[in-house]
């Protein structure tokens, strides 16, 4: 959960907040879960929109530095390769930052956290056909932003 608000809102300190928050909200509407199955993506998805909330509304006032993050990869029984691993994904994610926002923030629900496109349409408050230009777009420039570093 910590993971999830930090990708979107890149402050550590905020993305305790939000976890704190979204912890409580979930537990003082624990009458409110029909299923008890669903539970861990029904919190999931109060972080989710807690971490957006808080994004848009710093946003409007200041920028939020960037902050460097330990990625971790599952170990592999060659070093070398997952030296390399390593470095492919942090390239990944670093560059992730350097995208427009709603590219970034878009990007991360699809390919990080696995939501499809409805879901991405539903808590970016965005059309289902814009859902998909944005993830399409972003994955673009991703593309391109790569092919610059790796150059």
């Amino acid at each position: 959960m910590y993971n999830t608000a930090y990708r979107i809102v890149k402050d550590s300190f905020e993305a305790e907040d939000i976890m704190q928050d979204s912890f409580l909200t979930a537990f003082t509407k624990l009458e409110n879960l029909k299923d008890s199955v669903t539970f861990g993506s029904w919190l999931k998805r109060i972080v989710i929109n807690n971490s957006i909330y808080h994004f848009n509304k710093n946003n409007k006032y200041q920028d939020v530095p960037l902050d460097d993050v330990l990625y971790k990869v599952e170990a592999t029984d060659d070093p070398v390769s997952q030296n390399v691993t390593n470095l492919k994904a942090k390239q990944v994610l670093d560059t992730m930052k350097s995208l427009k926002d709603n590219y970034r923030i878009s990007l991360t629900l699809h390919l990080i956290e696995g939501y499809d496109y409805e879901e991405i349409s539903d808590i970016m408050n965005i059309s289902y056909a814009n859902c998909r230009t944005t993830i399409s777009r972003a994955k673009e420039s991703l593309r391109q932003k790569l092919q610059v570093v790796n150059a």
